[in-house]
């Protein structure tokens, strides 16, 4: 879908170019002339025969034979544009700034679905419209400023808003952050978010391409094709990193199921995000210094010196750190020692390593030298160094840049007085060079890019279920919750361990099971969703007076229509449960179970296909994780049987698409065993 034409064309017209560059016609033809564009560049203005020096045609169908066309004319007279190009002037890459489409009203998308099928029928491509255009190392199609300097080592960034683009940009730029290319897609009528990620993952060479990339995403629309791309980019060496903003709305849906309640589309977006090993950023100061710690090499391990001028920095710089779960080593013995005999009285190495607020760009340098290659328990290091103004400090940022250059362990610089030295940072980042101004950003951000986990396999290999068997009752379904003889059905054919129950509808039946089976039991209506709400729920049934008496008491609960007998089991009350998210398939939770679900939430999210190391992952991730592994002498659960039970519902859900939502709540888990005290599963075909 992305062609040479729109990516590297060798002639560009500007439709509706003008000598006003305050109008997006005339800034972006501004644009293509400030930024040297080598190839033919052409203009259409039914005025002017000459527009900033460039000769000007009156109409389109005099125009010479053109690759890449750049409307910025009224969207009614964009269609025929398009047809003439298309058809007569071999044109196939379009960009559309024009606004008056589907963002506006029902004409307006009628009439971009008729120009994108009249690109389509030509095997052209089209950016927009609706957007702020596009930006490469070929030509500056792009109508807003500022205009970073291109690099082939820099980031490409690709935003569905093209405003947002733009404050990224002023966010990332002063940083030192360089770019490759920047996509603003707009409406994304033809090409999206996910289409320019495949283009990027399909034409990536490691070592060449950009190796960041950055997204802006306010609709997911084909999230397996965005994780696809991301994985593979990911897996080849790439690093990417997302704002996906709108995920608040839908957490006040009313819904039926503890999953369904807490399966958000936006818990889908994290989800998927963490599978494919993209770091999601809530913001765009968040998104550039993610992007700038991609820039540099990535730490072996947890262990950070913080190395400072300035206590209160490095305490907060600490915190931040901590609370992100890496470590901040005590540094002691002989070679500490020597260090600090070469700073000044009042320094510590203790680390943080303060060398005082007089400290010299000498002392920095041996303070650096010392964790190279004297401390094995430091993996990186964040120097601090601003300035009071008293004095030049490009000495401290010379040291700096050579010792980035020449240490192995990696080195982020952060220098926050990006007033009082203006200068010798701007000097400092035109080595090329990035600045992390704020010790807590470059902390919570340096956090989340190392615990984010890489990408999955591309192949994940799940358990082996009985399919015949689960098809035979999926195929003979109705849409809505499944009967408990059903759900046993299915829990059975998936390998999913339960306790032995039946279903009654006499007395004389449930008296009978308890014969059978003997005591404590458990006895639940079938029925009532939420089954303790109305009383329905007995526990430690010990006697046949119970049974009958209790089964009377139920059967009369509105909406009862048997009871559940079961075996009475003892152990930690665990949760696992399935969501079908429109487009990206079923998302699988875990966490505790019970009403520690409803009081606590604390679920993690995978969707499937679910890996043994993403459930292992999901389980150690729980807040209440010390609960499951066994706390002040209570038994905690069986990891290993809770992973299983996990990717087992995983491959179920692989076998039976249909399944809408699952809740397996609870199940009970000890050390020899989890077992599915109450299971509900709702079909929609």
């Amino acid at each position: 879908m992305i062609n040479d034409k729109l990516i590297n064309p060798k002639s560009v017209a500007v439709i509706g170019g003008s000598d006003d560059i305050q109008k997006p016609g005339g800034k972006i033809l501004k644009n293509l002339i400030d930024g040297n564009f080598k190839g033919n560049l052409y203009v259409v203005n039914p005025k002017l025969d000459v527009v900033q020096g460039i000769k000007s045609y009156r109409d389109v169908k005099d125009l010479p034979q053109v690759d890449c066309a750049i409307l910025a004319i009224a969207a009614k007279f964009c269609l025929e544009a398009v047809e003439t190009l298309t058809q007569k002037k071999g044109t196939g890459g379009f960009i559309i700034l024009s606004a008056g489409f589907s963002e506006e009203n029902a004409e307006g998308a009628e009439l971009e679905d008729k120009i994108v099928s009249v690109i389509d029928n030509a095997g052209a491509s089209l950016i927009g419209p609706n957007c702020v255009g596009l930006l490469n190392q070929t030509y500056n199609g792009i109508f807003t400023t500022p205009i970073p300097a291109l690099n082939s080592k820099g980031v490409d960034f690709i935003s569905g808003s093209g405003a947002t683009a733009v404050f990224i940009m002023e966010s990332a730029i002063p940083k030192g952050l360089r770019f490759s290319s920047v996509y603003s897609v707009g409406n994304s009528a033809q090409i999206g978010v996910e289409e320019i990620l495949q283009y990027l993952d399909e034409t990536y060479q490691h070592g060449i391409s950009a190796p960041v990339k950055l997204l802006y995403i306010e609709n997911i629309d084909k999230p397996q094709k965005l994780y696809r791309h991301a994985s593979s980019l990911i897996r080849k060496g790439a690093k990417i990193a997302a704002i996906k903003s709108g995920g608040s709305e839908a957490g006040s849906r009313a819904a039926s199921s503890h999953t369904g309640a807490l399966a958000s589309p936006d818990v889908a977006v994290e989800a998927l995000f963490r599978k494919a090993g993209i770091v999601r950023c809530n913001g765009r100061e968040e998104l550039a210094t993610v992007a700038s710690i991609f820039m540099h090499p990535m730490p072996k391990g947890k262990n950070m010196a913080i190395i400072t001028h300035a206590g209160g920095p490095a305490v907060m710089l600490t915190d931040s750190l901590s609370n992100g779960g890496l470590n901040i080593p005590h540094i002691e013995g002989e070679k500490a020692k020597l260090l600090l005999e070469k700073l000044f009285p009042g320094s510590s190495v203790a680390n943080p390593i303060d060398f005082l607020a007089t400290g010299t760009a000498e002392q920095l340098g041996h303070i650096i030298d010392a964790c190279e290659n004297d401390f094995d328990n430091i993996d990186a290091m964040a120097v601090i160094f601003g300035s009071p103004g008293l004095f030049p400090v490009y000495d401290v940022y010379d040291v700096l840049d050579q010792k980035m250059k020449s240490c192995k362990k990696p080195i982020y610089p952060i220098l926050p007085s990006i007033i009082n030295v203006k200068d010798e940072i701007e000097y400092f980042i035109k080595k090329g060079r990035i600045n992390f101004p704020d010790e807590v950003n470059f902390g919570n951000a340096l956090c989340k890019v190392i615990n984010t986990p890489l990408p999955q396999p591309e192949k994940i290999l799940l358990p082996d279920t009985d399919k015949s068997r689960i098809r035979k009752v999926i195929d003979n379904a109705q849409n809505g919750y499944l009967s408990p003889s059903e759900v046993f059905e299915l829990l059975d054919a998936a390998g999913i361990d339960r306790a032995f129950e039946q279903v009654v509808d006499k007395p004389e039946d449930a008296l009978a099971f308890a014969r059978k089976h003997g005591f404590p039991l458990v006895m639940k209506v079938v029925g009532p969703i939420h089954k303790s709400d109305v009383g329905g729920v007995v526990l430690n049934v010990k006697d046949e007076e119970t049974v009958l008496r209790e089964f009377d008491r139920l059967i009369k609960i509105k909406d009862t229509y048997a009871v559940l007998m079961g075996e009475m089991l003892k152990g930690t009350e665990v949760f696992i449960g399935a969501k079908r998210e429109d487009k990206f398939g079923h998302m699988v939770l875990a966490g505790l179970g019970g009403i520690f679900i409803e009081v606590l939430h604390d679920v993690n999210t995978s969707i499937s296909p679910v890996s043994r190391e993403e459930a292992d992952s999901m389980i150690k991730r729980l807040k209440s994780f010390k609960i499951i592994e066994g706390v002040r002498g209570q038994e905690g659960v069986n990891q290993e049987i809770f992973v299983e039970q996990i990717v087992k519902i995983s491959a179920l859900l692989e076998a039976a698409p249909e399944i809408f939502e699952m809740d397996l709540n609870p199940l009970l888990g000890n050390m020899k065993y989890i077992k599915a005290v109450d299971a509900r599963i709702r079909i929609e075909k």
